[in-house]
């Protein structure tokens, strides 16, 4: 018995055959297609990467505002300025910028406590909450009496220990070693805790603007006696 296909199995048998007829003649147009947009994806993923680097230049530009004190102009004591000074995550770092910003001087017209010449060795932090301030030797120039070398030593003390609670006291080295006083007057051999008492009458700590880190008021110390 001869076997005949059916009408039906002949049109799906032609329309297979068209079908990968469409395939073969369509695919290296698909393929281009492809290769096309891949292309044309790539400039965009590249345009995108400086949005990330902006991101991040912004991130490593953050800023905190802290308190400096600074010789007062028209009395024996010292004077708040507010600063802006660059963010940092390791405490040493950002207080070593700080004390940086003490020897760079005032912005306001105050008078300042440290010789221009002054360099910051060093900064670190104990974690009983002692900071370390090395400076160099030319942080024991430029002062012309006991009181001037009080309001030095503590125009340092004040601007850690009011700006960053972690500071409960500073001990000041010069180049890399301990001393017992920066010109021959105050007693540095051991940690200072902040003296308020040295600022002027007439001070008046302008506030803070939004973002920077709230001061902790640290209790009024003694000022460390003048050695004879």
């Amino acid at each position: 018995m001869n076997w005949r296909p059916s009408r039906a199995t002949v049109f799906i048998g032609l329309g297979l055959a068209a079908l990968l007829a469409l395939v073969v003649l369509a695919a290296p147009r698909l393929s281009r297609l492809l290769t096309r947009t891949v292309a044309d994806d790539e400039p965009a993923a590249e345009e995108a990467r400086p949005g990330h680097e902006e991101e991040a230049a912004a991130g490593a530009e953050r800023t905190i505002n802290v308190k400096l004190f600074f010789q007062a102009t028209d009395g024996p004591g010292l004077v708040m300025e507010e600063r802006t000074v660059p963010f940092s995550n390791d405490l040493g770092t950002q207080l070593k910028a700080v004390v940086g910003e003490l020897v760079r001087g005032s912005k306001s017209g105050l008078v300042a406590t440290l010789p221009a010449e002054t360099k910051v060795l060093d900064v670190f932090v104990t974690p009983r909450g002692i900071a370390y301030v090395d400076l160099s030797k030319e942080a024991s120039q430029g002062t012309s009496g006991s009181h001037d070398e009080l309001l030095s030593v503590y125009s340092i003390v004040n601007s850690l220990t009011v700006n960053f609670p972690a500071v409960r006291r500073v001990q000041i080295l010069l180049d890399d070693r301990p001393t017992d006083t920066l010109a021959g007057h105050v007693d540095l051999s051991h940690p200072l805790t902040a003296d308020m008492t040295l600022l002027t009458a007439a001070t008046a700590a302008p506030a803070a603007p939004a973002g920077s880190p709230a001061p902790v008021p640290a209790s009024p110390g003694p000022a460390a006696a003048p050695r004879s």
